[in-house]
């Protein structure tokens, strides 16, 4: 037990106190990590959407994020630091989770509407990282982290809005659409099925009373 204590006790003694310099780079870095993976992913969900409008936005994204990459690059450069190996662990996760919906859903507006849904969401948290990376870039100074984080911002909340629009105005009446079709389908050929047992019941008692009246005439 006692082993344990001192053990917690030098992990505690052991934590850093980053300044807003260095938080400025883990920002940067973090930023770096989700754009890259983000980059990677685009192309994949670009081919699996039905939506051409989507499909623009997507690729708009990718060069988007193409941009942002190369502005944090030089701001890193300017730091003397580089993106480093840094893994963001949170936008990992958002990515992935759209990659999922690809392998579980298949093609159409149903798979549409849920990866604009899962693109804003990892939309939402890059504007949040960009938004404190710029902060801490403007308090200690550095003008050209500062310029980047904010034209990735104006580029980020339009983007996000016009996404919303692609789905209230043009996925999801087309998933209403497709529901109500494949629902009159149903309905016609239940219909179809109800009318041949209908006709062969028909069939079957006049048979029958024709072998009757054959029967009673001999």
């Amino acid at each position: 037990m006692a082993a344990k204590s001192q053990a917690r006790r030098q992990s505690r003694r052991e934590k850093e106190a980053p300044d807003a310099n260095e938080l400025l780079v883990l920002e940067l870095q973090e930023i770096h990590s989700a754009e890259a993976q983000l980059a990677r992913q685009l192309p994949r969900l670009s081919k699996a959407v039905q939506s051409g409008t989507l499909r623009q936005m997507l690729d708009e994204r990718l060069e988007e994020g193409e941009r942002i990459i190369k502005d944090i690059e030089s701001a890193l450069d300017e730091l003397d630091e580089s993106p480093g190996r840094r893994r963001n662990v949170a936008a990992e996760g958002l990515i992935n989770d759209a990659r999922e919906h690809v392998q579980e859903i298949e093609r159409g507006a149903a798979l549409d509407c849920v990866l604009i849904g899962a693109i804003q969401k990892t939309e939402h948290y890059c504007i949040a990282a960009w938004g404190t990376a710029r902060a801490l870039a403007q308090a200690v100074g550095e003008k050209a982290a500062a310029s980047a984080m904010d034209r990735a911002l104006k580029e980020g909340g339009p983007y996000d809005e016009r996404l919303t629009k692609i789905a209230e105005k043009e996925v999801m009446p087309a998933l209403f659409t497709g529901e109500s079709e494949s629902s009159e389908m149903e309905e016609n050929e239940m219909e179809e099925e109800g009318d041949s047992e209908t006709g062969g019941g028909k069939r079957g008692r006049a048979q029958r009373n024709r072998g009757s009246e054959e029967r009673t005439t001999r």
